[in-house]
């Protein structure tokens, strides 16, 4: 199994950077773990609604490239599905029942994501109605993931 996160962004702050360490230690039992960082855009202090568009198409045009052939599509996103921990790693378990043995976790940038980018998912799934700046994000998804291999086998961890 591959799990690959792909973050707008690159990742500041040392306790953010050994926390995901950390839970990329943890998930070497379970998965191949890829973390692809992509560059995010300027975003000027008064933005239009026109350039807010085109900021987040120039990041979702990178994640893409990034999206490799074959990969299941999940997107970060407020709209989307909110499971708890045990729906969500019932949701993981059922990716890989099916038959997708990678998925492609997309993080956006501090103004999301791409309308287009968010049609072409396959599962949208929300971290909580709170919302994490995007660079946190990438560490309660990295635990999450965690948890969810560990309720799919049967361990403790969850409890």
């Amino acid at each position: 199994m591959k799990i690959t996160v792909i973050a707008v962004g690159k990742l500041k702050g040392k306790y953010l950077k050994d926390g995901i360490a950390e839970y990329g230690k943890r998930l070497s039992r379970f998965c191949d773990l890829e973390i692809i960082e992509v560059e995010d855009e300027q975003v000027p202090e008064h933005l239009s609604e026109v350039q807010e568009l085109q900021i987040k198409k120039k990041e979702a045009q990178r994640v893409l490239r990034k999206v490799k052939d074959g990969t299941l599509l999940v997107v970060l996103d407020l709209k989307g599905e909110m499971p708890d921990s045990e729906e969500f790693a019932a949701k993981l378990r059922s990716f890989f029942v099916s038959g997708n043995s990678h998925i492609s976790f997309v993080i956006g940038g501090s103004l999301g994501l791409d309308p287009e980018l968010i049609k072409k998912a396959h599962y949208r799934f929300s971290l909580s109605r709170l919302t994490f700046p995007h660079q946190v994000a990438r560490l309660v998804l990295l635990e999450q993931v965690y948890r969810a291999f560990k309720i799919i086998n049967g361990e403790t961890y969850h409890r």
